[in-house]
């Protein structure tokens, strides 16, 4: 389909009808081509993944700190005191 700049502003309910139907749209300015519009092409549905999936999933399972999580997040916490 062609289309002008005053096309795009009086007519854009046929061109979104066009891009609906999967038409490539060449607009126009003065005569000289200046776009092509295209469709975005929907992408399947992926279902979501798991967490259990991702790749840093259990990276700290191993450390002995992280034993009890809360224990260790209040410590790192606290205010150190220590005066060297």
């Amino acid at each position: 389909m062609k289309a002008t700049f005053v096309d795009l502003r009086k007519r854009s309910g046929k061109i979104i009808d066009a891009l609906n139907r999967s038409e490539a749209i060449t607009v126009y300015y003065r005569g000289q081509p200046k776009a092509i519009m295209r469709p975005i092409r929907r992408k399947s549905a992926k279902p979501p993944r798991s967490v259990k999936s991702h790749p840093s999933f259990g990276m700290w399972a191993n450390r002995k700190e992280m034993v009890n999580p809360g224990r260790y997040v209040k410590k790192i916490r606290t205010r150190s005191t220590r005066v060297v």
